[in-house]
């Protein structure tokens, strides 16, 4: 059952995140390399306070992935052309679909989602402040511009409408427009919208319609401590997520998939009155 909503108000879910909303495959664990290293001396003293401070390696990734992502975001670009973006985004069908409409729930709709939103998820990728093996290889290839024009192509697909379960809409629901002050979790409507469509401006994902696995699985994700970079934007995400129950994250998350925008209507125009 999809659900509709008219006012406009501003916590990315998705998600968006949200919620944003977002592009990328399932979430992958990156295989680590185990270093080996000859015994140490049983005369060896203590590690010198210099060595014992020198950043670890994940720091320095962390660092380098940040400075990658600032450099991408300094390139000036133009409005992205959704007409090139039709076919730098060929690539993109196999998993969300040809006109972004996904039909494996555990990849994202990017049908309807805001250009920047897409541009800003691509560029994590690329840098690696955002991780997942699929979309680092995909994005690597792209440039700013072809962000852009990716995006701009998304944004212009019309997103198929999702449904809701009925057991859960109801909680989800209530979550949504209200969150629950007394657990420290703010109305995901603040950020997404009534109706999910998100906010371009601030970068926060369209989450309406949404799959709900796939939204389920990055809210467990934040809420298990994953994190798209250290900037005050990736850092919404987790600190909500933190503070849902399982129940919380699978019923809000159904309730997003029923969410979609009124239908537009045409204009009734009413004849002239006739003294």
């Amino acid at each position: 059952m999809g659900f509709r909503r008219s006012a406009a108000v501003i916590v990315m879910l998705a998600a968006s995140a949200p919620v944003a909303v977002a592009l990328s495959a399932p979430q992958t664990k990156a295989e680590s390399n185990v270093a080996t290293s000859a015994p140490a001396s049983a005369t060896s003293g203590p590690a010198s306070a210099s060595s014992a401070a020198a950043p670890s390696s994940a720091e320095n990734a962390s660092k380098a992935a940040e400075a990658a992502l600032a450099q991408l975001q300094s390139v000036k670009t133009q409005p992205g052309d959704a007409k090139a973006g039709q076919t730098k985004a060929a690539a993109c069908g196999a998993c969300h679909g040809m006109d972004g409409n996904s039909t494996d729930p555990q990849y994202p709709k990017l049908a309807g989602q805001n250009e920047q939103y897409i541009v800003s998820q691509l560029m994590r990728f690329k840098s690696g402040t955002r991780q997942n093996a699929i979309m680092q290889g995909m994005a690597s290839t792209l440039a700013p511009q072809d962000m852009h024009d990716v995006g701009a192509y998304f944004a212009a697909q019309k997103r198929l409408p999702g449904v809701a379960d009925e057991k859960l809409a109801s909680d989800g629901g209530k979550l949504y427009r209200d969150g629950d002050a007394s657990r420290g979790i703010p109305a995901c409507m603040a950020c997404h919208g009534p109706d999910g469509a998100g906010n371009p401006g601030w970068r926060v994902p369209n989450i309406g319609g949404q799959h709900a696995d796939y939204l389920q699985a990055q809210l467990k994700a934040w809420h298990d401590g994953a994190s798209w970079g250290s900037d005050a934007h990736a850092k919404i995400m987790p600190a909500i997520a933190q503070h849902l129950t399982e129940q919380d994250i699978s019923a809000v998350s159904s309730y997003v998939e029923g969410l979609h925008a009124a239908p537009e209507t045409q204009a009734t125009t009413r004849p002239n009155a006739i003294d």
